[in-house]
């Protein structure tokens, strides 16, 4: 297990930061899989944030919490 350098609150804050931006995320699916995603992070929730993304067939929502970020399952950088 890896030890966390942030704590949750911090990485709430970090995330409310990039509300409205566009963001490339890293999601590790297990197994040696990771996909990537580019969207707008949309909606902050207590425990989960909403991103939308634009794919060029279609455009769909993902959930993701804050935990995921903390744990490093999910990572998340703004798209120049």
């Amino acid at each position: 297990m890896r030890k966390p350098t942030m704590d949750l609150n911090e990485v709430k804050a970090e995330i409310l930061k990039l509300k409205g931006k566009y963001v490339e995320m890293a999601v590790n699916k297990g197994r040696r899989k990771i996909t990537k995603y580019e969207g707008v992070l949309e909606d902050l929730y207590n425990s989960v944030f909403v991103v939308r993304i634009t794919n060029a067939q279609k455009i769909e929502k993902m959930s993701c919490s804050y935990t995921d970020v903390l744990c490093g399952d999910v990572k998340i950088k703004v798209k120049a």
